[in-house]
């Protein structure tokens, strides 16, 4: 087996980690939490998860000389809720986790912001390992320090920022995803190309196909996104500037996942981002920012991807124009109280667009539903 790919992340202050990509990494987790000096690990994993890979991993980390808890939430959006999160703490401290100990996020993108954001705040912070076992989570959610639940009034809401110690991104656990899962990460993949790296994008066209089927493409395109989200982590860690460049078609995602009630069945995080996605880039043709063929060209590789990508594809539909519009109004983005998102020129030239006039955004969405 090949040794697994590293992307460092040099953040200051002494929160540098790795991030480590390759087959067979969780086989290894007990000796890489051991090297980080633990004396405990709480994993938290949901119930599927749990069932797949929860008594290896317990497994592993017994064999490190490690004290190992395991700690199972419901799969799905409904567990980053207050009422999951009140019980993830509780039992953080129920098995004596410590400052010194670690929280190992085992799991998709719900189980990392749920566990990181325990881990913030347990204690007043402890060190967290993030150990993704989705593609979403590997190049996008794992990385950066986000974490955080849901609100009524939208998502990630309620969070804080919190490095973890170490990513261990298994592109073999990647085996185990339904084929609706691994389209959904596919998403956040070839955003990346879309945001700055037009070649990246012209790739994936190319080789999504092996990304899907497990070649050494899907390791490749994991590194690539860990190392351009690294890169920007790096240069704006909180979110000040160039970071909500991460955030393209995520306006409208937001919206459509709280419009949608965060229901798995109609709606994941990843299918809503490729509607997103879609409809920034013929938002920004719309405007005149971006040729309409970069708008189409965008729009047919996510549908040959097998993705969603107009708001007539939800399931059971996502409201009006002006419910859309009043869902966008509580995203992060917002600056005293005017919309802002990330449009874009053309293919890998996204940008932030702040101060957008509500009446353009509510006629774009009028015309889509219709």
């Amino acid at each position: 087996m090949s040794p697994p790919e590293t992307v460092h992340v040099p953040l200051d202050g002494g929160r540098a980690y790795d991030i480590l990509v390759g087959r067979g990494l969780l086989a290894e987790v007990g000796a890489r939490c051991a090297a980080l000096g633990a004396r405990a690990v709480a994993v938290v994993t949901d119930t599927t998860v749990a069932g797949l890979y929860g008594e290896a991993v317990r497994a592993s980390l017994e064999a490190a000389g490690l004290r190992a808890a395991l700690v199972a939430v419901p799969p799905g959006e409904g567990s980053k809720s207050y009422a999951t999160f009140t019980e993830v703490c509780d039992a953080l401290l129920a098995h004596r986790i410590e400052r010194r100990d670690l929280v190992l996020a085992l799991g998709g993108g719900v189980v990392g912001d749920l566990a990181g954001f325990a881990a913030s705040v347990l204690r007043r912070g402890v060190r967290f390992v993030q150990a993704p076992t989705t593609l979403l989570a590997q190049v996008d959610s794992s990385v950066g320090g986000k974490t955080g639940i849901n609100s009524p009034h939208g998502k990630n809401l309620i969070g804080a920022f919190h490095q973890p110690s170490l990513v261990l991104a298994d592109t073999a656990a990647l085996d185990t995803l339904s084929a609706r899962e691994m389209r959904a990460g596919y998403a956040e993949v070839a955003k990346y190309g879309l945001i700055d790296d037009p070649a990246f994008f012209a790739w994936c066209e190319a080789n999504f196909s092996e990304i899907f089927s497990g070649g050494p493409a899907r390791d490749r395109a994991v590194a690539s996104c860990c190392r351009a989200k690294a890169g920007v982590v790096v240069r704006d860690e909180r979110e000040d500037g160039e970071r909500a460049l991460l955030n393209l078609g995520h306006t409208f995602a937001h919206a459509l996942e709280r419009l949608t009630r965060y229901e798995s069945a109609r709606l994941v995080h990843g299918e809503a981002v490729a509607i997103g996605l879609a409809l920034a880039f013929r938002f920004s043709a719309r405007l005149g920012l971006c040729p309409g063929q970069d708008a189409g060209r965008v729009a047919n590789h996510l549908a040959l991807a097998g993705l969603p990508t107009t708001l007539r594809q939800v399931p059971g539909g996502c409201g009006d124009a002006d419910q859309l519009l009043d869902a966008m109004r509580q995203d992060k983005k917002v600056r005293d109280g005017a919309l802002t998102f990330i449009l874009a020129r053309g293919i890998g030239r996204s940008f932030i667009a702040p101060g957008i006039e509500p009446e353009a955004v509510r006629a774009f969405l009028a015309e889509e539903l219709g």
